[in-house]
């Protein structure tokens, strides 16, 4: 056997043991500073669970749980399609009094307020770490979008369920919460802010 021959081998075999522990890697979210998350993001095309669509929502799941987070924006793990995952059908760590929401993945919503009255309450971001704001949002909304399959979803949802779909779209037009706070005041460290909630859950 030649000597590139065996090298050959030897790699081949080595990308072999590697990718299964490759294909684990976290997805580092896009910081704050990042161009991805102050772009406009393109409509996605639902209409079954393409493989593309299903590793994207795999990766997006397993960094919000990973990460404890109330919800993601494809644009936050760098991919400039209109698609956002948010919930868990359990209390989240980062929020622990605010009421449960289900989990759910939605494709191009559309968001359309209620009421026109706006609520102003805390929110943090895994593209923000380490800091959190009073954001006004609108209390009272209907959305819209598409599930994977491409079937239609609408909700009418109030108070944090709102708050939680407001925030994660925004991701899908290139606005961080920051851009919304109106009394820096009340912007600063969670540490400072919420001496009792852990570090790790910010």
């Amino acid at each position: 056997m030649s000597t590139s021959l065996a090298l050959t081998l030897v790699l081949s075999a080595l990308r072999l043991i590697l990718s299964p522990m490759e294909s684990k890697e976290t997805i580092s979210v896009q910081q704050i500073a990042a161009s991805r998350l102050h772009t406009l993001s393109s409509c996605a095309t639902p209409r079954s669970v393409t493989p593309t669509l299903q590793a994207l929502l795999q990766d997006l799941n397993d960094t919000m749980v990973e990460a404890n987070g109330a919800g993601l924006a494809a644009p936050q793990i760098g991919v400039d399609l209109q698609v956002v995952v948010f919930g868990s059908g359990e209390v989240n760590p980062r929020y622990p009094d605010a009421p449960v929401v289900p989990y759910t993945v939605l494709i191009n919503p559309v968001l359309m307020p209620l009421r026109g009255d706006q609520e102003e309450g805390w929110e943090g971001c895994l593209s923000v770490p380490g800091l959190r704001g009073m954001v006004p949002r609108f209390t009272h909304l209907r959305y819209q979008g598409f599930d994977p399959q491409g079937q239609p979803i609408e909700r009418k949802v109030e108070g944090f369920h709102a708050r939680v779909v407001q925030h994660e779209c925004d991701h899908l037009i290139g606005v961080l919460y920051p851009m919304r706070v109106r009394d820096f005041s009340r912007f600063g460290y969670t540490e400072v802010l919420f001496p009792g909630l852990d570090d790790a859950d910010d």
